[in-house]
């Protein structure tokens, strides 16, 4: 039973982390957009201005989840290979951009809900949270393995035959 706990205890402290990281992800995410969008990429300036900003700010963002998770929410299971982690890292936090578009859609298109409203609810608070559950869970058994690099092993000191 106690070793459920310890498990439970790490488990919690990764939630907690997770959701720490997450939190100053979104104000990086939301606070950069919003100056980019008001200064160098306001609408108009540029083609495209509005959604340029966006994909740097996310990118911005993703990036600094990506060393809080790291090195804090996931720290014990970092792996020897940084760069498939920040791989696998990108590539689920761009393909788990799909939940919160598909909770829009869905609320959006398919039910009519058309208001600011509803498109907040729908896409960033229901598909936001539902998106962190499905990247906590693939970050915790894809990207933040614990499976220390090959070359690590190299290292280790040979055993000597009696």
């Amino acid at each position: 039973m106690g070793r459920h706990i310890v498990k439970m205890r790490v488990l919690l402290r990764q939630l907690a982390a997770f959701g720490a990281v997450g939190a100053i992800g979104v104000v990086v995410d939301v606070g950069l957009f919003n100056i980019l969008r008001s200064s160098v990429l306001a609408p108009g300036s540029v083609a495209g201005a509005v959604l340029i900003a966006k994909v740097i700010s996310t990118t911005v963002a993703i990036s600094v989840n990506w060393v809080g998770n790291r090195y804090w929410s996931f720290s014990a299971e970092r792996t020897g290979t940084p760069a498939r982690e920040m791989l696998g890292f990108f590539a689920v936090s761009l393909a788990t951009m799909a939940v919160p578009l598909a909770c829009l859609f869905v609320s959006h298109t398919v039910l009519g809900l058309t208001s600011a409203l509803a498109d907040n609810i729908s896409g960033n608070v229901v598909g936001l949270g539902l998106g962190a559950v499905v990247r906590f869970l693939v970050y915790r058994r894809w990207v933040f393995t614990g499976v220390k690099a090959p070359a690590a092993t190299l290292h280790a000191p040979h055993a000597v035959e009696s």
